[in-house]
């Protein structure tokens, strides 16, 4: 079973995240968890072989995801119904046999546990993938000064290679939190008791989360919900991660800076101005990076309010936004991973950036320079001096300095901007050995 993607879905929600959340996947996912709390039954000893494999070709009949949905209206989940359709298909013992001891919240949750799980994989892999190009250009572009930029003003210069080293730095870390993370079984009963069980709830609850290779919690967690809230944090930080360095892409992209470029032949045109050649991978992946705070709002805000054993709403508010978070962090994730894929640095950009404030970007390395023969204060009012002259009369800096130092020379010596880098260099290739002692699943 596969969902049509709808109008919107190739651009905001694009790579396997997609599938993994799909309606096809969630039901895929309740199924998996009827058959297996069936099997683990009969593990137990509780059910016969014979009636939890009936149940288990029964959970391999294709359900329509637009049915269930109807008919889930009546009791507020699409277990319900499902169970119903279980049952009516089997017989005797084994229609008794499906969902046996269980609540719709064990099954809901515990399938919410297997569809993130899947979806995060997908997602960890796309933000690996963007690491890996992040840190290839690093790499490539090791020594290469560039203009450092703080409040959006150039500030001092570093290398490109420390800039695509931070956000392969980012995105390593925010893969890495997402894959530690680690999914639970939902299983309690109607109110945790696994009071229909007849005394043997927790050897079931073991034999289902071997079965589905999920932990198992002491108690069940249906109104203590932080691993969802987990979750959504771990979300949340892939999300920044991935907005982060988008929001970069889209600036350095800028035609007044352009200092990146994607290439992807045929992509990034306008629909009325055949010049545009718009960073439509950098773009989708900061538009789901935009939307995914409010999303983990709004799973933290459902997470935080369940009320005694089982709540009355704040259950049922997890399911969407909680999905379309999946979702959204899939899309930006791929979407990035697409565009440090085929990003182009243009060298002769960076270098320019460098020139632009007439040597102004190399203030603090001017004064650092002077330091030594006239002294700190000496040095910072001589070099200030000389900036807001240039700025007030709109000559270039490193003239100015020339003039106030009496030497040429000196000026351009104190102004050349791969003498201002400090230890960037060294700190791209300790970032990049780091990377290869890191052991990934």
């Amino acid at each position: 079973m596969t969902d049509r993607p709808g109008l919107f879905d190739p651009v905001l929600a694009r790579g396997q995240a997609r599938a993994a959340v799909a309606d096809a996947a969630w039901i895929e996912a309740l199924l998996e968890v009827e058959s297996a709390l069936a099997q683990a039954a009969a593990d137990v000893g509780t059910l016969e072989r014979a009636d939890a494999d009936a149940i288990s070709d029964a959970c391999r009949r294709p359900v329509d995801a637009e049915e269930l949905g109807e008919e889930a209206a009546a009791s507020g989940n699409p277990v319900v119904p499902l169970v119903t359709r279980l049952r009516a298909g089997l017989e005797g013992s084994a229609a008794s046999g499906v969902h046996r001891g269980a609540t719709s919240q064990d099954v809901v949750d515990t399938a919410a546990m297997l569809v993130a799980r899947r979806a995060v994989a997908a997602i960890t892999t796309d933000l690996r993938e963007a690491a890996d190009a992040a840190a290839g250009l690093a790499a490539a572009h090791r020594d290469r000064p560039a203009a450092g930029r703080t409040l959006l003003q150039q500030a001092a210069p570093i290398t490109a290679g420390l800039r695509f080293a931070g956000w392969a730095g980012g995105l390593d870390d925010a893969a890495a939190a997402l894959a530690a993370w680690r999914p639970a079984v939902q299983l309690g009963g109607a109110v945790g008791t696994l009071a229909a069980f007849d005394g043997h709830g927790r050897a079931v609850r073991a034999a289902l989360a071997r079965r589905l290779d999920l932990a198992e919690p002491t108690l069940a967690w249906h109104t203590e919900r932080g691993r969802v809230a987990e979750l959504a944090g771990l979300l949340g930080r892939a999300g920044a991660a991935v907005g982060s360095v988008s929001t970069d892409l889209v600036l350095l992209a800028q035609t007044e800076v352009g200092e990146v470029r994607e290439d992807v032949p045929g992509r990034g045109g306008s629909s009325t101005l055949p010049h545009k050649r718009n960073p439509v991978a950098a773009v989708s992946a900061r538009a789901a990076a935009i939307a995914v705070a409010g999303l983990v709002a709004s799973v933290l805000t459902g997470a935080s309010l369940h009320e005694h054993e089982r709540a009355a709403g704040p259950w049922h508010a997890e399911w969407r936004p909680l999905t379309e978070l999946l979702r959204t962090v899939g899309s930006g994730a791929a979407w990035l991973a697409d565009a440090l894929g085929h990003l182009v640095v243009d060298t002769d950009r960076v270098a320019a950036a460098l020139d632009v404030t007439g040597g102004l970007l190399l203030a603090e390395q001017a004064t650092t320079g002077l330091r030594a023969r006239l002294g700190h204060a000496a040095a910072k009012d001589l070099v200030t001096t000389a900036a807001g002259a240039a700025q007030d009369e709109g000559r270039p800096f490193a003239d100015v300095l020339a003039e106030a130092l009496g030497d040429p020379d000196e000026a351009r010596a104190l102004l050349d901007p791969a003498a201002a880098v400090g230890e960037a260099a060294a700190l791209v290739d300790d970032f990049l050995e780091s990377r290869t002692r890191k052991d990934r699943p």
